[in-house]
C-alpha cells in the first residue's frame, strides 16, 4: 500500500514536524517556509518530504541493516532513533 506525498505531509502536520525554533542557522534558511509573529520558524514540509525520500533510498540500498548506525544526542531524537532501529534492525546510538 503506497502512501502519497499529500498523505505523508498531512501526517507530518498532525505530528507538528513543521514547527521549528526561534533560532535559525544560515544552513537551514532554504528549508524555512516562513516565520510566525511569535518568531517561530515554519519548516517547508515539501522539502522535508523530499529529503526523507532521499534518505529512504540511501537506506534501502544497504543490504545488511546492521551496517546502518542511527545516532542522536538530543533528548527529542532518542525515542525516534530507538524506534527506527527496533523496526529496521539498525544499530542505535541514542543519548550522549
Amino acid at each position: 500500500m503506497a502512501v502519497t506525498k499529500e498523505e505523508d505531509v498531512q501526517m507530518m502536520l498532525v505530528c507538528k514536524t513543521h514547527l521549528g525554533t526561534r533560532n535559525c542557522d544560515y544552513r537551514m534558511k532554504r528549508y524555512v517556509f516562513r516565520r510566525t509573529v511569535d518568531g517561530i520558524h515554519i519548516i517547508h514540509l515539501g522539502k522535508t518530504w523530499e529529503k526523507i525520500m532521499v534518505a529512504a533510498r540511501a537506506i534501502v540500498s544497504i543490504e545488511n541493516p546492521s551496517d546502518i548506525i542511527v545516532a542522536s544526542q538530543r533528548p527529542y531524537g532518542s525515542r525516534a532513533v530507538l524506534k527506527f532501529s527496533q523496526y529496521t534492525g539498525a544499530n542505535a546510538m541514542a543519548g550522549r
